[in-house]
């Protein structure tokens, strides 16, 4: 059996244990008291400190822990001791054997249940004292930036499967807009697995996957498809408060059944359970594995950039700090088979984590062995002062920030960087323009050149570099019905000349009620499912509903209520 952790109170000649197994196995929380059970069926292994899982007890601290438990034993008295490390149970204690315990875990945390159509998460973030209300907020389901991808095409089913931030009917009017906690946060944030079948034109009714408890949605999943076509959701953390999960689906190209995945990373030169990250962005390369880039809080910067790999989804490598300078970066991610890549901004010490601004990139060719620029100018990980070589401009002394939205390679493998410049973090027209900006490196220096502009910093969308040499971007670009709150109307940009000029092609949405915003870009996107996005009310709490489009930019309405098990879009037309 694997080493566990109980926390147990001694009174008299019975352990009154809980089992709390957040960092065992798969990063389940699980808790089941066990009332009368002799202290005789449990070995003590080692004795850890709370909150110290990372370091072994010293030789001391593991005689004196036993020693406790000894004398509580035998004076009949009660003690609340650390965590107690066990390594075999007796079978008389089955809330501890393998099955019984995976099987209550997956009770608990995986759902594998059916909805009965498809909303979004409202979310919203920093009151403000102006008539906007928030720093951002609206429609959530595909939030934010830092997440990637939210949808994978599949050719051979000719499916585009996509997870997202879904919620309960109603659970919009569950916000309490004075606070943070997520008390009563049950059936807000639930992550939901889908997919569009190209050759029928249809929907299924949604899976949902899990209850994430939380109305933050920064706590978004995002999803990995494998060579054999299993699916991989992985669900995120904001911060570390919260645990984080992995899940693969049990059969190819399916989203009736997943199982919870007992992920591992090497720390200190042993495998330990790996149960949390932020902002995950998880790339499956094809005959090779997972890249993912995500981001550790505390590790030492406030919001430290990070790398891993993995060849089967289940054990990866030690993470790899690939930037903390001052107070930390935001990232964003693009990978193919020859290379991956970051591109982030940083916090300057003492400006707190509004003020992002400057502009880096760094990218491997080796799986991470080795870090450089796009010039080829080797660099040493974790950067940790702003003015290094990864540097493509910096905004800083022109006094702007930097809102990272997307980044692709070109022909050549070269990056192109997507991102918004901003004079200030506040919502409203004081902080325009909000400029729309791609850098591109031409194979010997960044050209940095405008798009267009529009309303919000957090106005989120893709950058398609296609085929043809068309590089297209579509993004709420267009006031919406909440102007200069996030997102607006949806547009599609489209540039022949490497962005050097660009033109709004279409205008997906209009005389919207609603906000639409973060339009994704699936992996291998099908022209048919282009872009991937949500709606909702830039200033109050409100339903939300998903959207796509196909690349001819027509938009469809994903069903928000089925009353069978698949459906047709809306053609918003």
């Amino acid at each position: 059996m694997p080493e566990g952790r109980l926390s147990a109170e001694v009174t008299g000649c019975h352990v009154h244990a809980c089992v709390d197994m957040p960092h065992l196995l798969d990063g389940t929380c699980l808790r089941k008291r066990r009332h009368g059970t002799p202290p005789s069926l449990i070995t003590i292994f080692r004795v850890a400190r709370p909150n110290s899982f990372d370091r072994a007890p010293s030789h001391r601290e593991h005689a004196q822990s036993c020693a406790k438990l000894r004398r509580a034993a035998a004076l009949g008295r009660g003690t609340r001791l650390g965590l107690i490390v066990v390594t075999s149970v007796a079978l008389t204690l089955p809330v501890l054997s393998t099955s019984a315990a995976q099987e209550s875990r997956e009770t608990v945390i995986t759902l594998n249940t059916k909805d009965t159509g498809y909303r979004g998460v409202w979310y919203m973030n920093q009151p403000l004292k102006s008539e906007y209300r928030f720093k951002y907020s609206g429609g959530m389901a595909t939030f934010c930036a830092k997440h990637k991808p939210f949808a994978v095409y599949c050719d051979k089913v000719k499916k585009t499967f996509f997870c997202y931030g879904g919620t309960s009917e109603d659970s919009y009017l569950k916000h309490d807009l004075t606070t943070t906690s997520d008390k009563g946060a049950s059936g807000v944030l639930l992550h939901m697995v889908s997919y569009y079948d190209h050759t029928t034109g249809k929907v299924p009714r949604p899976t949902v996957l899990l209850d994430k408890k939380t109305k933050d949605a920064h706590d978004n999943p995002v999803i990995a498809v494998d060579d054999k076509g299993y699916l991989w959701i992985f669900s995120t953390s904001h911060g570390t408060s919260r645990p984080s999960y992995i899940h693969r689906s049990t059969e190819p190209y399916s989203i009736d059944k997943f199982e919870l995945v007992r992920a591992t990373k090497i720390e200190n030169g042993r495998e330990v359970p790996m149960t949390n990250f932020s902002y995950m962005q998880s790339w499956f390369i094809p005959k090779q594995g997972f890249v993912a880039f995500f981001t550790r809080y505390n590790y030492p910067a406030a919001r430290t950039a990070c790398f891993m790999t993995s060849s089967d989804g289940v054990h990866w490598s030690a993470w790899q700090r690939l930037a903390a300078i001052d107070e930390g970066h935001y990232q964003i991610s693009a990978a193919d088979e020859h290379k991956a890549a970051s591109a982030l901004d940083y916090h300057p010490k003492g400006k707190g984590l509004n003020w992002r601004t400057n502009l880096y990139y760094l990218e491997t060719t080796d799986g991470g062995r080795s870090w450089h620029s796009a010039k080829g100018e080797s660099l040493t990980s974790p950067l940790t002062v702003p003015q290094n070589a990864a540097l493509v401009n910096d905004y800083q002394k022109e006094g702007l920030l930097v809102y990272l939205k997307d980044i692709r390679f070109d022909e050549s493998d070269r990056p192109v960087i997507l991102f918004v410049l901003s004079k200030g973090f506040e919502s409203g027209p004081e902080n325009g323009p909000r400029t729309w900006t791609t850098a591109r490196w031409t194979g010997s220096t960044w050209e940095i050149r405008p798009v267009t502009t529009s309303g919000n910093n957090y106005d989120t969308g893709s950058l398609y570099i296609e085929a043809d040499g068309t590089w297209r971007i579509i993004a709420p670009t267009e006031l919406g019905p909440q102007p200069y709150n996030p997102g607006g109307e949806m547009a599609v940009w489209t540039s022949n000349d490497q962005g050097a000029t660009w033109k709004k092609a279409r205008q997906l949405t209009s005389g919207s009620p609603l906000n639409h915003n973060y339009a994704r870009r699936p992996v291998n996107a099908h022209d048919g499912f282009y872009a991937f996005w949500a709606d909702g009310h830039g200033r109050q709490p409100s339903a939300s509903s998903l959207y796509f489009c196909n690349k001819a930019g027509d938009a469809f309405r994903l069903p928000g209520r089925m009353t069978e098990e698949f459906a047709t879009p809306e053609n918003m037309d």
